[in-house]
């Protein structure tokens, strides 16, 4: 198994993506220590702000200190100069709002696991023309379920997470799994602003778990 499908599989194995984004260093440490703790695995911190790289870098140094088991994703890629500095930087994963061929070129010219953002049938042919095994669908509160179930069958061989639109609810995650998605990115919903803003880490660790408990009891579509 390669690398790149190794990463796929942890991403299958925890149904769940945890991403945000914050501008303070020691608040981004401690909501990553909080989805640790939760039991998460693979985080994705978004490049949406002057502060990522710098805060980026800094949970790479905590992982590799007291987490050494944690996956760090880097999302909101779109040029191949941001993929080669993440990259540098110590990104284990690559992830796009968008399909980019420079990013697609930087990361497959460093084998990293690059996942693209896609809205359309011809969007994911595209990806998975350029060997793409799992694509972000994008954004998932305009698509829903209804999208994956309508075009599963024509992509035999991507695995789909959908970003946007997914909730803590039970009805709403288990509409997307039924439908045949592999995992779920959630942000927001799960690490609220309202959250951050009160550094309300306990909480974010206790809605992380009930997720995942929901994720667990949900029947799957597609394993």
């Amino acid at each position: 198994m390669s690398n790149q499908q190794q990463l796929i599989r942890q991403i299958k194995q925890q149904k769940l993506l945890p991403l945000f984004y914050h501008t303070d260093e020691a608040v981004c440490l401690a909501i990553t220590r909080a989805l640790y703790a939760a039991g998460i695995r693979a985080i994705e911190f978004t490049n949406r702000g002057e502060a990522a790289y710098h805060n980026f870098t800094s949970l790479v140094a905590a992982r590799n200190s007291s987490m050494k088991d944690l996956l760090l994703a880097v999302g909101t890629i779109r040029s191949a100069a941001q993929a080669n500095q993440f990259i540098a930087a110590g990104a284990d994963i690559l992830i796009s709002p968008v399909f980019d061929a420079g990013v697609c070129d930087a990361a497959n010219s460093n084998n990293i696991l690059w996942i693209p953002g896609c809205m359309t049938p011809t969007e994911i042919h595209t990806a998975e023309k350029a060997g793409c095994r799992l694509i972000k669908l994008f954004p998932g509160n305009v698509l829903g379920p209804s999208f994956v179930a309508g075009i599963k069958e024509l992509f035999p061989g991507v695995d789909f997470m959908p970003t946007g639109g997914v909730d803590t609810t039970k009805e709403n995650i288990e509409s997307w799994f039924k439908a045949g998605v592999c995992a779920v990115g959630m942000g927001s919903k799960l690490i609220s602003k309202k959250l951050m803003e009160a550094k309300d880490y306990a909480a974010i660790e206790r809605e992380t778990k009930k997720v995942l408990e929901v994720i667990g009891n949900v029947r799957i579509g597609n394993g």
